[in-house]
């Protein structure tokens, strides 16, 4: 696809609304709720969405079935989403040519936190969800976390609570709204809408769901596999209310690149960058075979595709069976920050993945996962790597967080933020120095950030 027009004009956040959600930030003790009562709230969700997962053979799954001709793994009502084959060829890195399976989900989903205001004090709706690739059940997600097949009914099941918020919100509601990516090595060209909608003293609070200070779920971004990627994601788009604190966020006159080197670079990358991608035959992915409980690579590698059965007393759908992306180790998503001359700064990283519309996306100073390049010469093993794994002790944040638990089995990364010395070199035209203050314009467009650089905006925010 042609790369879009970068020219980005600045969109200051509106200062009334940085304010509130500056002292919601402040907020880390009470407001509708106590810290206590969150957790036993939680505490209690998960007792109440108990779910009992487990791993099937595919010949066992309900409503899914592989292709006779393709081998591709789709849902007989054509919906949802499809496992299918992909063919990569790229003209960088240690592997220029490669096929995989990745899931195909063309439907753009919502993903929607409402903003209410209790005594002055901004909160936010953020619901006890389970999903059956979590390692722990329940997570907090979005006050709305729904595929378009899940809100249009395709299931059969109840309706999703809150949608309508979001479907048809009225003038002046709208915070944020920005289509985002997903993985772009798991998924392709997924993306999902991203909002924030201000909502007034009629809507309330259902059993599964509670209402937070933005400080309250900054706090909670510190606990390992408790707040979702979908809230995460969502979180970053908002405006970054901490303009005001000094040692935090620069002045947003000066930084080591301007804004316009950076759209020039990005688009350059995007340009630049050879990555053809052709959807192909799952049973046609080279170096992959088919069991009667995976897909997998012959090597051992990277991921399995796998089938559930599920049953869950807190879903639309009480029982039902799908399959799932199960990696193989743990990730780790590492972003490296410094000051220049006092200010902060982030190394990013443009990132081809084969799932992108765009091409390249902006992602973290390093994403991988580690055992993947165990067999590769140290020359071809992700830069800064080593690095993050040896300042790791020293990391400002140290998260274990999980990826989206509707698509994926138990896959988690390692997030990490990491404060470097003021020489610590961009080592190729891969990376750049960006401030905070920079990715919040990046971040009101669509297919900037992608969603581990997203949850590491989000989690800088928190600390």
């Amino acid at each position: 696809m042609t790369a879009m027009n970068l020219v980005l004009p600045s969109r200051a956040a509106d200062p009334p609304l940085v304010s509130r959600l500056a002292a919601s930030a402040a907020v880390v003790e009470g407001g509708v709720m106590s810290n206590a009562e969150v957790f036993a709230w939680i505490d209690e969700r998960q007792r109440e969405q108990q779910q009992h997962v487990e791993r099937v053979p595919f010949a066992a799954l309900r409503g899914w079935r592989f292709d006779h001709r393709t081998g591709d793994l789709r849902h007989d009502s054509g919906r949802f989403f499809s496992v299918l084959g992909l063919s990569v060829h790229s003209d960088f890195g240690p592997v220029r040519t490669w096929s995989q399976p990745i899931i195909h989900q063309p439907e753009i989903g919502i993903l929607g936190i409402a903003l209410r205001d209790f005594g002055g004090v901004p909160h936010l709706l953020m619901q006890a969800k389970s999903e059956p690739g979590n390692v722990n059940g329940v997570q907090l997600s979005p006050t709305v976390q729904a595929t378009k097949s899940n809100y249009t009914g395709v299931h059969g099941g109840s309706a999703v609570p809150y949608m309508d918020l979001f479907r048809r919100p009225g003038p002046g509601q709208v915070v944020a709204d920005v289509l985002q990516s997903e993985q772009g090595s798991w998924f392709l060209h997924k993306r999902n809408r991203n909002m924030v909608v201000e909502v007034g003293p009629e809507v309330e609070a259902g059993d599964d769901f509670a209402w937070l200070t933005l400080g309250q779920v900054n706090l909670l971004l510190r606990h390992d596999n408790l707040v979702n990627m979908d809230a995460r994601t969502v979180l970053s788009c908002l405006p970054d209310w901490r303009g005001g604190e000094e040692n935090l966020v620069e002045d947003a006159g000066w930084s080591l690149h301007t804004d316009r080197e950076v759209r020039t670079w990005i688009t350059r990358r995007r340009a630049e960058h050879e990555v053809g991608v052709a959807p192909i035959p799952l049973a046609q992915a080279q170096g992959w075979l088919r069991t009667q409980h995976a897909v997998t690579h012959c090597n051992g590698l990277y991921f399995d595709v796998v089938a559930v059965d599920v049953s869950s007393r807190g879903r639309e759908v009480p029982a039902w069976s799908q399959p799932l992306l199960e990696p193989r180790g743990m990730g780790v998503a590492a972003l490296f920050v410094k000051r220049i001359d006092g200010v902060l700064h982030a190394l990013l990283r443009a990132r081809a993945e084969p799932g992108f519309l765009d091409v390249v996306e902006l992602g973290p100073t390093v994403q991988c996962v580690p055992e993947n390049y165990e067999h590769l010469p140290e020359a071809d093993r992700p830069p800064y790597l080593a690095q993050a794994l040896a300042r790791r002790e020293s990391a400002r944040y140290d998260v274990v967080l999980s990826e989206e638990g509707g698509r994926f089995r138990n896959a988690q990364s390692h997030y990490m933020i990491i404060e470097t010395e003021s020489d610590f070199p961009a080592v190729s035209d891969e990376f750049r120095w960006l401030t905070p203050h920079q990715l919040q314009e990046l971040l009101c467009y669509s297919h900037h950030l992608n969603v581990q650089a997203r949850t590491l905006v989000a989690a800088l925010r928190s600390l």
